[in-house]
Formats: structure tokens, C-alpha cells, sequence
């Protein structure tokens, strides 16, 4: 499997961000880490090993990036105002930067899909229906899609803004809701063992269903914890069937 590794320094977030690119050819799969993780999580765990017959085929790119949630929700000595501006720093990072890295190593017309587990999953999710314009679709795997669970009781309009659960409800821009309708690839999947909460996945795909908007609901059994074994069975699964 081919394997790049590069990094720039981001105007964004002001600091050297690094990206992992695997592959030649293939739809664009940008993956988010978990929780305080980085850009090689995904390739430690073995998650890359298990989707490398689809990057050697040149089904799927990927390009794998940093999280910076110990500069922000995940850093309990931080002022709570800051987390939420360092987050948006974060977004702009992947809309104003990464996506169009990902435009100058496919093309313009390659679909970028996001992808995380956990922490990753909110992200995913996050960034896709912010910018349905840019992002064409998200695999989400064992999400919670309310951003106040990891704000320890703080809540303000950036936090509002980058909690799905919350604002999808009140989204009314007729514009963006079309865009993201016409996405075919919003898969919404989790396991019901120890630790996950597919309660959360099916509050949110009813928030989604009440605005026409089409998705794929995917509840494993309880056999599958909120732990790798499940996302290294789910990704390879669903780039097979689904993409």
C-alpha cells in the first residue's frame, strides 16, 4: 500500500500539521482520529491494514489527519470560551486547508467522504453537514452527535454550531439541506456492546429523517464494543457494500 507523509504549516491553527495519504486513486476518505489521538491512529490500529486491498485497488485515497482536541474539549485547563475558539480554528483548518490538498492530489470532481469512530464520528458528522458544498458525504461509526457530552457542562453558540443534535433540529436553510439530500453516503453505524450507544445513533437519525433527509442506520449487535475489533470490521465492510 502506498504511503505518504507530509505536513504544512496551517495559518489556521498556527503550528505544523501532518497528513497521511495512502493510495493512488479512488474517492477521497478523509478520516478524523479519536478523542486525543493523531494522523496515525488509524494505521496503529491496524484499521489501515484491513482497507488495503481497497486502496491497492484504487477504490478509495486516504487521507488521514490530526485532531487537536487536547488543545481544546479534552484540555480541562483551558478556559471553556477558548476550547470552543480553538475548535473553529480546527474547522476552518480542514475546509480552507485540507480539502483543497485533497482537490490537488485527486481532482475537483473526486467525492471527499469523512470518516471517524468515536470522537471522530461527531467530527465527521460535523464537518460534513457544515460544508455539504465541499464534504459529499460521512461514514460515522459509534458517534454521539452532542458535542455538550464533552463540554463539561459548557454550552455557547460555537458549541450549538458544532453539535449536529443540536442544530440539525432548527436548520432551515433551504440551500443546505438540498445539498446535503442529495448525499447518498451518510451511514450512520454502531455496535450495541460494551460502551456504545446506539440510543444515540438512532436519536440522530431521526432528527435526520425529520428533515428528508436520506440515510443508512446500521445497529451491530452486542458483540461488537465501542473498541477497534468493531471499527476494523465496520470500515472494510461498508467501502465493500456501500462505495
Amino acid at each position: 500500500m502506498k504511503r505518504e507523509l507530509t505536513s504544512w504549516h496551517s495559518p489556521s491553527l498556527n503550528k505544523e500539521m501532518p497528513i497521511a495519504v495512502y493510495g493512488d486513486y479512488g474517492f477521497a476518505l478523509l478520516l478524523v482520529p479519536t478523542a486525543a489521538a493523531d494522523y496515525l491512529e488509524y494505521e496503529r490500529f491496524q484499521l489501515m491494514d484491513h482497507i488495503a486491498s481497497f486502496v491497492d485497488a484504487g477504490k478509495v485515497k486516504v487521507f488521514s489527519i490530526d485532531s487537536i482536541n487536547n488543545e481544546s474539549w479534552l484540555n480541562n485547563t483551558m478556559d471553556p470560551r477558548h476550547k470552543a475558539i480553538r475548535h473553529q480554528q480546527w474547522n476552518d483548518y480542514v475546509f480552507n486547508e485540507v480539502v483543497p490538498f485533497i482537490r490537488t492530489n485527486t481532482s475537483a470532481e473526486t467525492p471527499v467522504i469523512t470518516c471517524g469512530a468515536s470522537f471522530g464520528a461527531l467530527h465527521s458528522m460535523n464537518l460534513f453537514l457544515k460544508r455539504p458544498d465541499l464534504i459529499n458525504g460521512v461514514l460515522a461509526m459509534s458517534g454521539v452527535y452532542d458535542l455538550s457530552e464533552y463540554t463539561k457542562g459548557y454550552f455557547d453558540d460555537d458549541v450549538y454550531f458544532n453539535s449536529p443534535a443540536h442544530y440539525m433540529p432548527n436548520l432551515t436553510d433551504h440551500n443546505i439541506l438540498e445539498q446535503i439530500r442529495k448525499s447518498q453516503h451518510i451511514h450512520i453505524l454502531t455496535g450495541s456492546g460494551s460502551y456504545e450507544d446506539p440510543g444515540a445513533s438512532g436519536k440522530f437519525a431521526r432528527i435526520l429523517y425529520d428533515k428528508g433527509i436520506w440515510y443508512e442506520l446500521s445497529v451491530w449487535g452486542p458483540e461488537w464494543p465501542h473498541d477497534w475489533n468493531t471499527w476494523r470490521a465496520m470500515l472494510p465492510h461498508y467501502l465493500g457494500s456501500k462505495f
